[in-house]
């Protein structure tokens, strides 16, 4: 598992849902989709209707991977950041029962609010 308290998702790019769907398929719930996939040089993250799956890429060849399942229902707070004039970054930082703080950054043209939405539905 990712250790999220040293590491966070920098340089988050949006990717095609179908590039980790056959990764993540036999994880998934009855009912269960992929809304939004993102991936950073190595690892990725995919956003269902119902949790955060985090991709960890491990060892030289890449033929390793970790995933580690984040359900929205344990998130306790959320927080996001839209991009700047200058920042062209946007972040968003979620707090998850048991398991403390995890960031993520996405490349600018972002749109973040979508994926709070996504997870709102599930939070509130």
């Amino acid at each position: 598992m990712i250790d999220f308290n040293n590491a966070s998702f920098v340089k988050l790019r949006s990717v095609g849902n179908s590039v980790y769907g056959e990764l993540v398929s036999p994880i998934l719930t009855k009912g269960e989709e992929i809304c939004f996939t993102f991936q950073a040089m190595r690892d990725s993250v995919v956003f269902t209707n119902k949790r955060l799956i985090s991709i960890n890429v491990q060892g030289l060849t890449g033929k390793k991977k970790d995933l580690t399942s984040l359900p929205y229902s344990k998130i306790q707070v959320f927080s996001t950041e839209s991009a700047g004039v200058l920042d062209m970054d946007s972040e968003l930082e979620m707090w998850f029962s048991g398991l403390g703080k995890v960031r993520l950054e996405f490349t600018g043209k972002t749109d973040v609010s979508e994926i709070c939405r996504c997870i709102s539905n599930y939070v509130l």
